[in-house]
C-alpha cells in the first residue's frame, strides 16, 4: 500500500563493518537501495524512522518515497531487515525501487473475525494454518489484509487460499487448496483412559509371575537342606523292624 512518507537518506562512500559500527554510534544505519534496472546505491537512513514504517499497519508492504541527498526520489519498499540479536536493535535494510505501473509479489497478512460454531456449541477448535499469502500486484492495490469470517464453520470445515476475494490486478500465487483456518475436534482424554489401564495392567503382569517363581523357589529350599517329607522317611523305619 502506497502512502505519503518521505524517507531522507545520504550516499555513502564508506563501507564495511568499522563504518556501519560508526554510523550506528551516530544514530543511523546502513541501507542499499537497489531495483528498476538502476545501479544499487549504498545510503545511511534513521532507523527510528524505519521503525515507524515497519510497525504501521501496513508494515514492510509500505510503499513510500525515498528521498536520497543529491540524487533521486523514488518509490520504495523495504524487502529485508536485520536485528542486532541480542539488544534487538535495527542494523540494516534492503530498499528496493518500486515501478507503480508493473506488479510485484508480496505477502499479505490473512486475520479472521468470528468464533466458530465448531468452537461454540460443538466443542472443537479453530486452528490457524496459514497466516499469509503470497499475491501478484499493482504497487498502489496491495491490501493491508484479508478479514475471513469464520463463524459459519463446523467440525471438520475450513477457509481455503481460493475463497479470499481477489479482485482487481490481483492474482493469487499461494495455493489455492491452502488451508488458511479449520475447525478440528479436540481429543476426548476420557476415552484413553480404559488404553492405559490396559498398558499398566500388562506392564504389571510380568512383576507377578516373577513373584510366583520366587516362592516356589523358596519352598523347593527346606528340602534341599536335608529335612526329608515325611513321605520320604516311611520307607526308612521299615528298613529297621526287617
Amino acid at each position: 500500500m502506497r502512502k505519503d512518507i518521505t524517507l531522507t537518506a545520504d550516499a555513502r562512500e564508506l563501507r564495511g563493518k568499522n563504518a556501519a559500527r560508526r554510523l550506528r554510534v551516530d544514530g543511523m544505519i546502513p541501507a542499499v537501495l537497489y531495483g528498476a534496472g538502476k545501479d544499487s546505491v549504498a545510503v545511511t537512513v534513521s532507523p527510528k524512522e524505519v521503525n515507524k514504517i515497519l510497525h504501521s499497519s501496513s508494515g514492510h508492504n509500505t510503499i513510500f518515497n525515498l528521498a536520497v541527498q543529491g540524487s533521486e526520489t523514488t518509490p520504495v519498499m523495504i524487502i529485508d531487515w536485520l536485528h542486532h540479536p541480542i539488544k534487538d536493535s535495527l542494523m540494516h535494510i534492503d530498499l528496493k525501487r518500486i515501478e507503480l505501473d508493473k506488479v510485484i509479489r508480496v505477502k499479505v497478512p490473512v486475520h479472521v473475525t468470528g468464533e466458530p460454531v465448531g468452537v461454540k456449541l460443538q466443542g472443537g477448535q479453530l486452528d490457524l494454518v496459514v497466516r499469509e499469502v503470497e499475491l501478484e500486484i499493482l504497487p498502489d492495490e496491495i491490501p493491508e489484509h484479508f478479514t475471513v469470517d469464520v463463524s459459519q464453520l463446523n467440525i471438520g470445515q475450513g477457509v481455503r487460499a481460493s475463497d479470499l476475494p481477489v479482485s482487481g490486478s490481483m492474482k493469487l500465487m499461494s495455493p489455492p487448496e491452502a488451508v488458511l483456518a479449520h475447525v478440528v475436534a479436540i481429543r476426548d482424554s476420557v476415552a484413553e483412559t480404559p488404553a492405559e489401564g490396559a498398558a499398566a495392567a500388562t506392564t504389571a503382569e510380568p512383576e507377578v509371575v516373577k513373584k510366583g517363581k520366587k516362592e516356589e523357589e523358596g519352598a523347593a529350599k527346606p528340602a534341599a537342606g536335608g529335612k526329608a517329607p515325611a513321605a520320604e522317611k516311611a520307607p526308612a523305619k521299615d528298613a529297621k523292624k526287617k
